[in-house]
């Protein structure tokens, strides 16, 4: 079974949109993770906008990325810059993905009512994660 590490700054929004996002779509066929850089209380409107689309995160945790630091993954998807740089190294048989999803929690600084922003983090995550589906489709 594939093995999949999604790691943002706090883990309180988009790197849980993202774990449950494929633990959704993969069937139970992937085990999903999620952690952060600098770990913070998962948003009650990331929550929110996943229940919307029918996906439960209510039960998820955030979490430190150094508690998978020994840990084996396929892929390890950073979802914003700032994790990316910070991201610690990984055994070298996993393979590294980037992808930068703006931040839902910055929305007012840039003019957006908070729940849109997160629905745009939602969406914007889903569509990449359905493009990634393919390469695991040794699952």
């Amino acid at each position: 079974m594939k093995r999949v590490l999604f790691v943002c700054t706090g883990n309180r929004a988009r790197s849980q949109m993202a774990e449950g996002l494929l633990r959704h779509l993969a069937g139970g066929r992937v085990e999903v993770f999620s952690a952060g850089t600098e770990p913070k209380e998962v948003a009650a409107l990331t929550v929110a906008v996943m229940a919307e689309i029918g996906i439960d995160v209510s039960g998820q945790r955030s979490k430190s990325v150094d508690e998978f630091a020994r840990q084996e993954f396929d892929y390890v998807i950073t979802v914003c810059d700032r994790a990316k740089e910070r991201c610690p190294v990984f055994p070298t048989r996993t393979k590294r993905l980037h992808c930068s999803v703006e931040d839902p929690a910055d929305a007012e600084a840039r003019g957006l009512p908070a729940p849109e922003a997160f629905r745009a983090a939602r969406d914007d995550l889903r569509r990449r994660i359905l493009e990634l589906l393919p390469s695991l489709a040794d699952m």
